[in-house]
């Protein structure tokens, strides 16, 4: 079954209207700026620019370029000539999730969240250079939005940073 892009643009912009309704509704935090409502609206605003976008087809140009090279690909190749272990890729995400609990309070966000970007980035097919480099970069970006911006701390462990 296949849906316009009327339909399923609309929808997606009514999930956003709802979500956006619906964070307008939570209580603001007594003394912050930044409250529960905040990424509900965010995320509804998101949802409904991106639900109108695809209901009147904007960039429907580009993804029939892309079908189009899709369609000019080799086939690709069945799981089972992957390896008899291919299908467990599916359990590195909730292993990393494990993996965190367990390590964060010992090792600190920064190196458990750099260490589980690493392993992601590498499953996923990126380089070596590029996985390392995300691995150093990313954690403490997100520790930062996490101290400074939400004001939610986070494990220090072996490697605090100096924020």
């Amino acid at each position: 079954m296949q849906l316009s892009d009327r339909v399923s643009g609309l929808s997606i912009a009514a999930l956003g209207v709802v979500a956006a309704y619906a964070g307008s509704l939570l209580p603001p935090v007594p003394g912050q700026q930044v409250g529960p409502n905040v990424f509900p609206l965010v995320v509804g605003i998101g949802l409904v620019i991106c639900g109108v976008l695809i209901a009147l087809r904007i960039g429907h140009r580009f993804e029939e370029e892309a079908e189009a090279a899709v369609a000019d690909m080799a086939p690709p190749e069945p799981a089972r000539a992957r390896g008899p272990l291919f299908g467990l890729r599916a359990l590195i995400p909730p292993a990393l999730l494990i993996f965190y609990w367990l390590a964060v309070e010992t090792l600190g966000f920064i190196l458990t969240a750099g260490l589980m970007v690493l392993v992601l980035a590498r499953f996923l097919g990126a380089n070596w250079r590029l996985a390392v480099g995300l691995a150093i970069v990313a954690p403490p970006f997100v520790h930062l939005a996490f101290y400074k911006l939400l004001r939610v701390p986070l494990a220090a462990g072996l490697v605090p940073m100096p924020w």
